[in-house]
């Protein structure tokens, strides 16, 4: 039985909303600054340290409160994680800094492409083959060089109450390198403790709507717990992606099993790091 999702019921003060918003959308215009400006003068290490941080600050400016329980990987690994909201991106960068898959058309973008185009993404264009095997390479060389790669494989958002199939050629490069696949679970939670729905941006959501329900709240907590990472050599890919699936469900207190008819999928084409592949 999946537990129940559930929204802060007591509003945030509309003050303290406008006061969160003005202050993102600062946040927002520093770090498209520090990306023009020190980016390309700083080394990998400084840049993900900035990254980290940045993302901590945004956090921290939505009354979000970050719950980590991160295992020591090693450094150059993939990590497979489920996909709730846009937030996961940052509450991942913000325990541990790394880059991600997102799907070609977010290059055009209006400044979220252009930020995305120079904080090392990989972008991969769905459906296309040859693309895909491009999009690979890539994240096998940033892997080979030691640095972590995230990927949603669901390939879509749920509202966190269930988990889909992890699209399993999303697994390739790890396992064409050798390096370990880190699973990932992320869970939203209210002050209580209770699981929360007010940041998950599924099912006909705009992203106006999202941003306004993780403003209304008066705290939110984001936990991400990692489980221990699966090793690659000999592995079938298929095979690691349901034990990725099955690591990340068992962290999220939900059923091992693959729901077959998921209540919550985002449409096609609507969320920046919803990659489709050509194949399993």
């Amino acid at each position: 039985m999946n537990p129940p999702i559930r929204v802060n019921e007591t509003p945030a003060p509309r003050a303290l909303q406008v006061l969160r918003c003005m202050r993102l959308g600062l946040h927002l215009l520093w770090g498209a600054a520090t990306i023009a400006s020190v980016y390309p003068l700083a080394s990998t290490s400084v840049r993900l340290q900035l990254k980290r941080r940045w993302s901590r600050q945004l956090l921290r400016m939505l009354g979000i409160r970050l719950d980590v329980c991160w295992n020591n990987a090693p450094a150059g690994s993939l990590v497979v994680a489920n996909h709730v909201s846009w937030l996961d991106i940052y509450a991942l960068n913000a325990t541990h800094a790394m880059a991600f898959v997102a799907k070609a058309d977010v290059r055009a973008w209006p400044l979220v492409g252009w930020l995305a185009a120079r904080t090392d993404t990989v972008f991969l264009r769905r459906g296309l083959r040859a693309d895909a095997r491009d999009a690979n390479a890539r994240i096998a060389a940033l892997l080979q060089a030691g640095q972590d790669v995230a990927v949603f494989p669901e390939g879509t958002t749920t509202d966190g109450s269930t988990l889909l199939d992890f699209h399993a050629a999303l697994l390739q490069p790890a396992i064409a390198t050798g390096r370990p696949i880190q699973p990932v679970a992320i869970t939203y939670h209210d002050r209580h403790g209770r699981r929360s729905g007010a940041a998950a941006y599924a099912g006909d959501t705009s992203l106006r709507e999202c941003l306004a329900a993780i403003l209304a709240c008066r705290s939110l907590v984001v936990r991400v717990r990692a489980a221990p990472p699966l090793p690659t050599q000999s592995g079938h890919r298929r095979v690691l992606a349901l034990a990725a699936r099955q690591a990340v469900a068992a962290h999220m207190a939900l059923s091992p099993h693959p729901q077959p008819n998921p209540p919550h999928r985002m449409p096609a084409g609507e969320h920046p790091l919803q990659a489709d592949v050509a194949t399993t």
